[in-house]
């Protein structure tokens, strides 16, 4: 039985993602390298930054396909499991931006047809971390360009060693970091940022909107009291530097690195000290997977650059073999 189809305009629009009697079979025909049999959509700009695209207008699909930007080097892409998307789409007729995520912050899916709809889940599969993709399908008679960068959605790099005397942090298969506060250890009285696992994304500036996962406990028992990796629980985004998060989380996630772990210790002084939550008087330990940052821009930032040239990511030499690094390296 045929995969029924969600409706592209809808998912990008946030919509309710009502099920259509259409199926797709011509994407799930080509591979993710070949290009769909119509004019060229030329996809430039560098990673963490949206795109820049350069088409005929009125632009027309001929048929809907996919293919590969440049690929990804981090963990794959996995059925069922969740998946972070930043992904910015043109109306081919003339031009105007549909959505783009860069505008606010990554979209959040399960990677499955149900939650992606076929063709962008279609597009996905196979892929990994990192891949800048292009999508052209036509969506109720509007030719639809979407670019999608597949981002993190935990940690992935080198791990680092943690300084005596700090919690140790466990994780689970999932990525899921449990926190244990070592006995009759006073809890230090400055802010104390710990990398766990250093990542080989840009880093973090003040004014970029950031996604990420966390978990936060109190260092006087243990308890956690928020975490966004409770089933059903999305990544949080918030803009560094403007207020939106507690002084000590501001300044301990600047300067990290996309994909990095980081374990921040928060005094009361830098929390909430001086308010009236129950945690006023609490030294709070913070694990947080950073898993995007980006400055959002507007419609009016966003727009065709001819001379600027695609450039992929730089590699993670933990995660790319010596063969995919000269592949890449060809390729550019």
């Amino acid at each position: 039985m045929p995969r029924r189809a969600t409706p592209l305009l809808a998912l990008l629009l946030g919509s309710t993602l009502a099920l259509t009697g259409c199926s797709s079979s011509v994407l799930r025909e080509l591979t993710p390298t070949q290009t769909p049999s119509q004019a060229p959509v030329q996809v430039s700009g560098a990673v963490g930054e949206p795109p820049s695209l350069d088409y005929g207008e009125p632009y027309t699909v001929v048929q809907p396909g996919s293919r590969t930007i440049w690929p990804g080097t981090g963990h794959p892409v996995a059925d069922g499991e969740p998946v972070l998307l930043n992904m910015h789409a043109e109306d081919g007729t003339d031009g105007a931006v549909i959505s783009s995520t860069f505008m606010d912050a990554p979209a959040w899916y399960t990677m499955s047809p149900e939650s992606l709809g076929s063709n962008l889940y279609d597009t996905l599969r196979g892929q990994r971390v990192g891949a800048r993709l292009l999508l052209v399908e036509e969506d109720g008679g509007v030719p639809v360009i979407l670019v999608i960068d597949v981002l993190p959605t935990r940690a992935a790099g080198n791990e680092v060693p943690t300084v005596e005397g700090l919690p140790e942090v466990e994780r689970a298969d999932d990525g899921t970091p449990y926190v244990k506060i070592p006995e009759d250890a006073k809890a230090p009285g400055d802010l104390v940022v710990q990398p766990l696992v250093r990542g080989s994304g840009p880093q973090v500036q003040v004014g970029q909107v950031v996604t990420m996962r966390f978990t936060a406990v109190r260092w006087s028992d243990g308890r956690a009291f928020d975490s966004t990796w409770e089933a059903g629980a999305r990544p949080q985004s918030a803009t560094i530097g403007i207020g939106q998060l507690i002084e000590g989380l501001d300044e301990g996630l600047l300067e990290q690195t996309v994909g990095s772990q980081v374990m921040i210790v928060v005094p009361p002084s830098l929390g909430y000290g001086g308010t009236s939550s129950d945690l006023a008087d609490q030294t709070l330990v913070y694990v947080v997977d950073i898993l995007d940052t980006h400055f959002q821009v507007t419609d009016a930032d966003i727009v065709p650059e001819d001379e600027t040239e695609e450039q992929p990511p730089e590699e993670d030499s933990e995660e790319t073999s010596e063969d995919e690094a000269s592949d890449r390296a060809d390729e550019g």
